[in-house]
């Protein structure tokens, strides 16, 4: 009951400090050349948010609802003051919005742009991101299993692995869009090729990890490479496959949108912005990094999912 009532005079606290600031930042006076009055107040909500956040983490509550709750509360009490601290910084300072919008510029501009972000999601999202990464990661298990159920294979295949993982999208990208034109398909092959080899890498070390015990076992069984593969090596590779899939999460997000930026039609979220970048039109760059970054989070959270209803024997999510 203590810890409670600290964390919610703590929370109290700082939404009192933080609203005022922010009501303050209306006053004409006040927003661009605000002085040391107005920044104490700040400083008293960010020291205020900082207690509450360090408290709230420290806690080890032993009901599971309680538990969750915090692991939600904390990174968005968190996320709230740098997104505040952010908003105060650029007004009060009055910090030229073609260096850097506030939060509240670049959200007005993301609610009032929501048609052509809706086209931009579709084409770098649905069509370039999700495409590719469904074959580069299919790709990507099927012959790790080849490589794993056949050994010259493994031995010739991930030299090449590290040799073509290291190669720059801004050398790729030029190439797979003279190769496959300017639409998604490009942007595809681009996302098919960046997560090819983590998946590569990961399946073959996970169809590896299975013990001498277990294999030993399917030997006695007289188990066939198949059974063996759906009952031992699969099951027990499962955690570094999502492993490859939570990374493939965001570098599939990353290479469509870069793939863009050398070629795509008048739509997409890398060729926004390229091209609102050069009108200088900041606020929509804002919004069209704010769309990826939710995709982004939106992806990873949904893989994130699907592990823990697929993996739950897993020791790291015991309880």
């Amino acid at each position: 009951m203590a810890d409670d009532r600290a964390a919610a005079v703590g929370i109290g606290g700082v939404v009192l400090t933080g609203t005022t600031s922010l009501v303050l930042l209306h006053d004409p006076e006040v927003a661009g050349s605000a002085r040391i009055g107005f920044w104490l107040i700040v400083i008293a909500a960010w020291l205020a948010a900082a207690t509450c956040v360090i408290n709230l983490a420290a806690q080890r509550p032993i009901r599971t609802e309680r538990r969750k709750l915090l692991n939600l509360l904390v990174p968005l009490l968190f996320g709230a003051t740098v997104f505040y601290l952010w908003e105060v910084g650029v007004r009060g300072f009055g910090v030229p919005p073609v260096l850097l919008p506030s939060p509240s510029a670049a959200a007005v501009r993301f609610a009032a742009s929501l048609p052509t972000l809706r086209e931009d999601f579709v084409q770098t999202f649905i069509r370039g991101v999700l495409v590719g990464y469904a074959i580069g990661c299919g790709a990507g298990l099927l012959v790790a299993i080849l490589a794993h159920r056949f050994a010259f294979l493994g031995r010739g295949l991930l030299p090449l692995g590290n040799f073509f993982s290291a190669l720059p999208l801004v050398g790729i990208a030029p190439i797979m869009v003279m190769w496959f034109g300017f639409d998604w398909p490009s942007k595809a092959a681009v996302v098919a090729l960046v997560t090819f080899f983590p998946m590569l890498v990961n399946a073959l070390a996970g169809l590896s990890a299975s013990g001498h015990i277990e294999r030993d076992l399917m030997r006695s069984y007289a188990a066939t490479y198949p059974q063996s593969l759906s009952r031992l090596y699969l099951p027990a590779a499962l955690p570094f496959i999502f492993n490859a899939l939570k990374i493939n999460a965001t570098l599939a997000l990353i290479g469509a949108i870069v793939a863009e930026f050398f070629g795509t039609p008048t739509q997409g979220i890398g060729f926004r912005i390229s091209t609102e970048a050069g009108r200088m039109a900041i606020d929509m760059v804002w919004a069209e990094i704010a769309l990826a970054a939710l995709a982004g989070m939106a992806f990873y959270g949904l893989v994130t999912l699907a592990e823990r209803a697929t993996t739950f024997w897993h020791p790291s999510y015991r309880t």
